[in-house]
């Protein structure tokens, strides 16, 4: 099989343009035994020979997993995110907030979801693109005071299609993508997160995702040179290098424990880097 399932909570939102409709996920009666993962339905979307499906099938495939303790996966902000460091670093740390965003619905915890939604403003003011997202981030923390957690991701998901717009009406595709990257790393690292915690082959294959690291790399490498061989960058790109041979393992083989470990702590120093002050 040549395409591979891949999950990814902000970074499916961005790269997958799903109908609104095909955000409700459908109620899981029991766990299954197995998750066949290159079965998702037909709202995910096909980047690159990758399946990229929505998030909430993703959810609920990860709760035939076990029903992910969302609260622990979540990493609260003390306090709106800043704007810090050139575009690239934001564009970045706006997809690291969105995906954030997707946990706090999860954990059901209203006062982070808030947080976020504000700072989704605050980012995208940064980059030009504030204009295309402040009724959705209104609309996030209205939705998350009254619980309203299905109306939250929903909103969620427009704004990241409503960023992505505006920046490639601004010829900045290459900052639509480093949202996307962003999204991918902290959705990774939650997603390794959950399968560590109760670890199954099933789970660890959600993580088979050899296909987007080259997909990111095209992108990175399309970035101007003096973008490319700044600090943050430079990192990210020796990253993924590092990740691809952990989730490229071959047809038949399974990611062990212990690398589904090292591909979430991996992407917690990207995340983390990512967030750092003036890279």
């Amino acid at each position: 099989m040549n395409q591979r399932t891949l999950w990814a909570l902000a970074g499916a939102l961005s790269l997958a343009q799903a109908p609104v409709a095909s955000l409700k996920a459908a109620p899981v009666a029991q766990p299954a035994k197995t998750i066949a993962v290159h079965q998702f339905p037909k709202e995910a979307k096909l980047v690159d020979q990758v399946v990229v499906p929505v998030p909430s099938e993703v959810f609920a495939v990860l709760d035939k997993l076990g029903k992910p303790s969302w609260p622990e996966v979540l990493r609260p902000q003390k306090s709106m995110a800043a704007p810090t460091g050139g575009k690239e670093q934001v564009s970045l740390m706006l997809g690291v907030v969105i995906a954030e965003g997707f946990i706090a619905v999860e954990a059901e915890n209203a006062e982070e979801v808030k947080n976020i939604g504000n700072s989704v403003r605050s980012l995208a003011k940064a980059i030009g693109v504030e204009r295309a997202v402040r009724s959705r981030a209104n609309s996030i923390v209205e939705f998350a005071e009254k619980r309203r957690w299905t109306e939250v991701r929903k909103e969620l998901d427009l704004a990241l299609a409503d960023v992505r717009q505006a920046m490639i009406e601004l010829n900045s595709e290459s900052l639509a993508q480093l949202v996307s990257l962003g999204g991918w790393l902290r959705g990774t690292e939650a997603l390794a997160t959950v399968v560590g915690k109760g670890y199954s082959k099933e789970g660890a294959e959600l993580l088979h995702q050899p296909l987007l690291i080259d997909h990111f790399n095209v992108r990175l490498k399309a970035l101007p040179e003096e973008v490319q061989k700044g600090q943050l960058i430079s990192k990210i790109f020796a990253g993924l290098k590092t990740m691809q041979p952990l989730m490229g393992v071959p047809n038949g083989d399974h990611i062990s424990e212990k690398d589904v470990n090292e591909i979430g702590q991996r992407c917690g120093e990207l995340v983390a880097a990512v967030q750092a002050k003036g890279k």
